[in-house]
């Protein structure tokens, strides 16, 4: 079953499409991070400004360097030694589209430690947005079942796994980083 959401997954994210998918924490829309057009459906989808920008996935830290100038050491540290999600705000992104990257030039990064994420990733060989899966302003869904048959009727592809699960997840932690390796907390 998770080969072939994977499967399914990924055929919709090079096209271009945006899914919802379970990560980590709460339930999500992805799309390809490196493609301006499938940023901008979600942007449209979730009503949001698009000017804000996105967190994005990656499998395993070791691709860091490839979407940001400068890797700190402490942020292997950190994200080794998180007991929850933690995503990282580093300062300079690249190799992304523009509209997921912040007015500062900054990019959020998670390493995803969910299954169907890194497997998903890994196969499609870049990241992928991760932002919650509700239009903009409203509460976040922490459970598929609150996801909106707006949200729902709205992306390219749902991905069938971990629908009925009713674990309490909530958002990850968010840190920034400064290209010294000092950091403070954006939220805990």
């Amino acid at each position: 079953m998770l080969r072939t959401e994977i499967e399914k997954a990924l055929a919709v994210l090079k096209d271009g499409g945006v899914i919802l998918y379970p990560t980590d924490t709460v339930w999500g829309l992805g799309c390809d991070a490196t493609n301006e057009q499938a940023v901008a459906k979600i942007n449209e989808i979730k009503g949001r400004a698009a000017d804000k920008s996105f967190i994005i996935l990656l499998d395993t830290d070791n691709k860091l360097q490839s979407y940001v100038n400068e890797v700190p050491d402490v942020a292997y540290d950190l994200i080794e030694y998180a007991e929850n999600p933690l995503t990282l705000v580093f300062p300079g992104a690249k190799n992304l589209a523009k509209n997921v990257i912040n007015a500062d030039g900054s990019i959020g990064i998670r390493i995803a430690k969910h299954d169907f994420c890194q497997q998903l990733i890994q196969r499609f060989r870049k990241p992928i947005t991760s932002t919650s899966a509700n239009v903009s302003g409203a509460p976040t869904p922490l459970f598929f079942d609150e996801i909106s048959d707006e949200i729902k009727e709205a992306v390219d592809y749902i991905v069938d796994l971990e629908q009925e699960l009713k674990t309490n997840k909530k958002p990850s932690t968010i840190m920034k980083l400064a290209p010294g390796g000092q950091f403070s907390f954006i939220r805990r």
